[in-house]
């Protein structure tokens, strides 16, 4: 005999609000985290520039532009990754 399913269970205003604060917390966890790596590696160049006393800041914007292309690969790589 065929076991019966539950009937399906509607939404709640908790449900809704909680499920709100969830998206808030990942999507603001995830511009922190484009925050980290854009500003870690642009100071990463900006220390290369002054350790090696270099005329033209080279290594902060060859560093910047890398934090910005791996900042944007991870939000790409994690918003896809749920859908």
């Amino acid at each position: 005999m065929p076991t019966p399913t539950p009937a399906p269970r509607k939404p709640t205003e908790a449900d809704s609000s909680s499920d709100r604060l969830r998206s808030f917390a990942r999507y603001s966890g995830i511009g922190i985290q484009m925050l980290a790596t854009i500003g870690l590696s642009t100071w990463a160049g900006y220390w290369l520039d002054g350790h090696f006393q270099t005329k033209t800041p080279w290594f902060t914007v060859a560093l910047m532009l890398l934090g910005l292309f791996a900042a944007l690969y991870n939000v790409i790589r994690s918003v896809t990754k749920d859908q």
